[in-house]
């Protein structure tokens, strides 16, 4: 008889240990994998940014246990709203100087948690090699946006073709403090610059627009330099302050920052596009 009363303790036993299990396995362990899946905003239409992302997340899977999933954008104002709002968990699509202002706009408390890579801005002309062969009083076109103005005058800046004012952060051209040609700036949409450089001597386009004109990027005649001034044009990944040490966000951060990511962007982007997680900008 007390054989039986022991065989059926065990037996219950048995039974409550395997429920207990199921129900780990049925709460905590679902639970425990939607913490480790990251959404990332990022913009549409460029093929392999998304091919990237796909690379990163198999990384991210195979490495960190992460599962990563995109979400795709087509206006730059929404993946920080969608941020903000919860949406998604981080989001890979702007540069420092546009977070930065962003904050400031929509009182916003969003972080970079890592750098991606940056696209550096390039001078081209189809009249001149070179800068230094400009003539005096040579028109050249810059983007009229404030954030794309600014980067290009930093560019003639570097290039030694004007000086700006001491402490300048974001220049316009009332921000030039030397400009030895007397070079005429020409403000047009970001878009039309690479279309201007027939009725201007030289032209500062963003390599995107360049691409989309049908200009190799190699034909520049001056490329922005890695320094200082060009850091705030680094693009990132971004979360909420709140969220930018959470183990999850850093592991999506060292899946994306490899050498396999670095391979694919010299082999889809050559040099037009730079992995900038371990540029030295202090120069």
């Amino acid at each position: 008889m007390r054989n039986r009363k022991k065989k059926r303790t065990i037996i219950w036993v048995v039974v409550a240990i395997l429920v207990i299990i199921a129900g780990y396995f049925s709460f905590v362990r679902p639970k425990q994998e939607s913490q480790r899946t990251v959404t990332v905003g990022i913009m549409a239409g460029d093929k392999n940014e998304a091919k990237l992302w796909q690379s990163v997340a198999k990384t991210a899977k195979d490495k960190y246990h992460v599962t990563v999933k995109t979400k795709d954008f087509t206006d730059y104002n929404q993946p920080n709203k969608a941020l903000e709002n919860g949406d998604i968990d981080l989001n890979a699509f702007q540069h420092k100087l546009f977070l930065r202002r962003w904050n400031k706009a929509h009182h916003t408390d969003i972080v970079s948690i890592g750098d991606t890579y940056i696209t550096p801005i390039r001078v081209y002309s189809d009249k001149y090699k070179s800068l230094k062969d400009l003539p005096d009083d040579a028109t050249v076109a810059v983007p009229n946006d404030a954030t794309n103005e600014s980067r290009a005058l930093f560019a003639l800046k570097n290039a030694g073709l004007i000086t700006l004012k001491k402490g300048t952060t974001l220049a316009s051209a009332n921000s030039v403090a030397k400009n030895p040609k007397n070079i005429q700036f020409k403000e047009l949409a970001a878009e039309q610059t690479a279309r201007s450089l027939k009725d201007v001597d030289a032209a500062v386009v963003n390599t995107n627009y360049a691409q989309a004109a049908g200009i190799n990027y190699k034909s520049a005649i001056f490329v922005e330099p890695i320094n200082k001034d060009s850091e705030q044009w680094v693009n990132i990944i971004a979360a909420k302050k709140s969220n930018k040490d959470k183990q999850t966000y850093q592991d999506v951060v060292k899946a994306y920052q490899t050498e396999k990511t670095k391979q694919f962007i010299k082999k889809h982007y050559g040099t037009a596009e730079l992995p900038a997680w371990d540029l030295n900008f202090n120069k």
